[in-house]
């Protein structure tokens, strides 16, 4: 009877083996994941953690054709933007650009379509992590009872905060002012609801400009200063059109400091002026990529695509492509925390983890 029963359980075994390998969802939850080759295969993040799901006016990219794009390009996982601060409705513009002196403002529009569009879908392929963008800095006062009436409408749907701005000189034409120091230390109680559900925020704060290059370094450092304990993600690393001519070592020293300094803080590589203007030149991306190895687990992509109904998929694969090329310069190490999203994954609290990098022979 024992010789019998051992034969039946390494049958059982075998069976259950073979179910395993012939079933994906039984591969992916009982086997571990086959390394990624990097010599065979993309390049490009599989992350999107500044993807804009809304424009600043006009019509969108209609919410499934997006996903689509997202799949198509290999992008499994996105953070679900909309533009807080978005156009008058009754203005013919799309992009803020355009319309110098038309006041661009804090909004609640694009976060509710977001959220509807979500769950009524539930999409699982890609998985979105629903974002917050409303937030007024300038006026704290008014974002918890803005959170508040979120939980309300969409109980456990937003899990991400921003992009909100803290400074963005490209509005300063739309009515924009920076927040102040005093607007900082009132932000206490919605950073304390953040901080308690772990969700991260996104925050535009321009370093400075060509002429004044670290003019609002210091209001990034004072928000690190009162919410250490807070995942405050820093957007572009603090760079923007209007600065781009920093000694590439000297903002290097900069984000060396402050990522030292506050262990909570994760920089934002999203937006391709990081690529044109710095990381493209001669020289300058094997030291990003060096600063990058040497904090592998502090930084997470995204492409800072708006999802405007002006463009199409060829637009996002080749921002997609821009934003990733810094990927291709990374240690194995931080290309798997970057560019396999084991980084993003964690500052979510996921329990899915990026799969391991090939050993080269």
């Amino acid at each position: 009877m024992q010789r019998i029963g051992r034969r039946l359980a390494v049958a059982a075994a075998a069976l259950t083996a073979v179910a395993v390998i012939a079933s994906p969802a039984g591969a992916g939850a009982g086997a571990p994941a086959e390394c990624f080759d990097r010599a065979t295969e993309p390049y490009t993040s599989q992350v999107d953690s500044h993807l804009h799901f809304r424009p600043f006016g006009g019509q969108a990219i209609p919410f499934d054709e997006l996903n689509g794009y997202l799949r198509k390009s290999g992008v499994r996982h996105a953070s679900m933007y909309g533009i807080g601060q978005t156009l008058p409705v009754d203005s013919t513009c799309t992009y803020y650009l355009d319309c110098p002196g038309t006041p661009v403002a804090p909004s609640m529009r694009n976060d509710f379509v977001n959220a509807a569009n979500y769950a009524a879908a539930k999409p699982e392929d890609p998985e979105l992590a629903v974002s917050m963008t409303f937030l007024d800095l300038n006026h704290p006062e008014t974002i918890p009872p803005g959170i508040s009436l979120y939980d309300k409408e969409f109980p456990g749907v937003f899990r991400w905060a921003g992009e909100v701005n803290l400074v963005k000189q490209a509005l300063f034409a739309n009515e924009h002012t920076p927040a102040t120091i005093e607007n900082i230390r009132n932000w206490a109680p919605f950073m304390k609801v953040l901080r308690e559900r772990g969700i991260p925020i996104t925050i535009h704060s321009d370093l400075g400009n060509d002429e004044e290059q670290t003019k609002y370094l210091p209001l990034m450092e004072e928000t690190l200063r009162q919410y250490p304990d807070n995942k405050i993600v820093w957007a572009h690393m603090g760079l923007s059109k209007e600065l781009a001519t920093m000694d590439p070592d000297r903002h290097i020293a900069i984000m060396t400091r402050l990522l030292d300094q506050y262990p909570d803080l994760t920089l934002d590589l999203s937006w391709r002026v990081l690529e044109d203007n710095y990381f493209g030149k001669p020289g300058v991306r094997s030291k990003y990529a060096a600063f990058l190895d040497r904090y592998p687990t502090r930084a997470i992509p995204g492409t800072d695509f708006v999802a405007s109904r002006a463009k199409d998929y060829a637009v996002y694969e080749e921002e997609l492509e821009v934003t990733s090329r810094i990927n291709r310069a990374l240690g194995d190490r931080a290309f798997r925390n970057i560019a396999l999203g084991e980084n993003y994954y964690r500052l979510l609290g996921l329990r899915e983890h990026a799969p391991r990098v090939c050993r080269t022979r």
